[in-house]
């Protein structure tokens, strides 16, 4: 199977720069996982397009302002750092002098931090950063704010990437640092500077547990008055947590489909919603995934024996593709998805390629607006 075969034409101006003013204000675009015609609706008539008894997934993980500014030193000129990954807890800091010594060594995926006299908090963090070929291990930046977080390049990794420690000059936890001075990590196709209404618009109404660089997109959508339609109308909600890593939204850079690999991501399940979940898999109700990520969750923590949910935290690599055979979910409320990613790949799993790729064709040609900040498809 090709990548080019989940190839599609998107005039730029279709692309979302701005959410819409109210969050279940967005097309709808309902798509029959087998035979019927398309049909044209809104995210607000959700409820109506949903059944008695059918159980929505969401993610509820929080996105964090992954995203420093700053510049080099001694320098001056300008840094970006988007971090993707935290490759250690908290760790005891260490006071920098000249015979200052790090050592990282891998171990299990998590990096041991050695050196000399203990006065501040570090963390470790894997980062995607620019200029990337002038920031080379022994590069030191500094982010500048309401608090000041410095930062040394430890070691070049793969696809740009570097391992860089943080710290912070009042010894302050660098998490929260980075809640001051940090910015939303807004998608690249976005083309404008995050705003500081972007902090609430880019954020489920569902989120409560810290973790992502990207919202997951599909839960943008959905507002309180939203929510209690569908309670009303008998759907049943439940939460999991997938922290949306570099994993999601990675670029396929291969040529053949079955050659992507898709980077490990953190998730959890608490014993109440797998119950949930569980419950209506075992009456035949449909369970309907809110967005790729919760999807992704969901299948990889079902049981090989017999399809059911098993509670506990985990992580997940999960790729699906066309040919992979569903064991939970029935349904899903996406986003538009990019051209050759891996998310348009999955999509097109439940419902077949052709089929959604003609979908993808009628939503540009009724000028739906994409991806991020875009409208919604429901699959059911």
């Amino acid at each position: 199977m090709l990548v080019r075969d989940f190839d599609f034409d998107l005039p730029h101006e279709l692309i979302a720069q701005e959410p819409t003013v109210d969050r279940s204000g967005a097309r709808l675009l309902v798509l029959p996982r087998t035979t019927g015609p398309f049909v044209h609706s809104t995210v607000k008539a959700l409820p109506s397009l949903l059944q008695p008894g059918d159980l929505l997934v969401v993610n509820n993980t929080r996105v964090f302002p992954a995203r420093l500014l700053g510049h080099r030193v001694p320098s001056g000129g300008a840094v970006e750092c988007l971090l993707v990954a935290r490759l250690s807890d908290v760790v005891s800091g260490f006071r920098r002098t000249n015979e200052h010594v790090v050592s990282a060594a891998r171990q299990t995926d998590q990096y041991v931090v050695s050196a000399f006299s203990r006065t501040e908090t570090e963390e470790l963090w894997e980062a995607l950063v620019h200029p990337g070929q002038k920031l080379k291990p022994g590069s030191e930046v500094v982010f500048e704010g309401a608090v000041t977080v410095h930062g040394e390049i430890l070691e070049r990794r793969f696809f740009g990437r570097r391992t860089i420690r943080l710290w912070t000059d009042d010894g302050s936890p660098v998490q929260e640092a980075i809640e001051k001075i940090g910015h939303v990590p807004l998608p690249p196709y976005i083309k404008r500077d995050d705003r500081a209404s972007d902090r609430d618009r880019y954020q489920t109404v569902f989120a409560q547990r810290s973790g992502s660089i990207a919202a997951p997109t599909a839960g943008l959508h959905f507002s309180a008055p939203l929510i209690a339609a569908l309670r009303d109308r008998g759907v049943e909600m439940v939460d999991i947590t997938l922290h949306v890593g570099y994993g999601t939204f990675q670029p396929v850079r291969v040529e053949r489909v079955e050659e992507h690999r898709v980077e490990a991501e953190r998730y959890e399940i608490s014993n109440v919603s797998a119950n949930a979940i569980n419950q209506a898999l075992e009456q035949s109700r449909r369970v309907i995934a809110v967005g790729t990520t919760a999807t992704r969750t969901l299948e990889s923590a079902a049981s090989e024996q017999n399809s059911r949910i098993v509670a506990g935290a985990g992580t997940t690599g999960l790729f699906i593709y066309p040919g992979y055979e569903f064991k939970v979910i029935s349904g899903l409320l996406t986003n538009f998805h990019l051209p050759q990613s891996s998310l348009l790949m999955l999509v097109c799993a439940l419902a077949g390629r052709e089929r959604v790729l003609s979908a993808y064709r009628e939503a540009v040609n009724e000028h739906y607006r994409f991806y991020s900040y875009g409208d919604a498809m429901l699959v059911v």
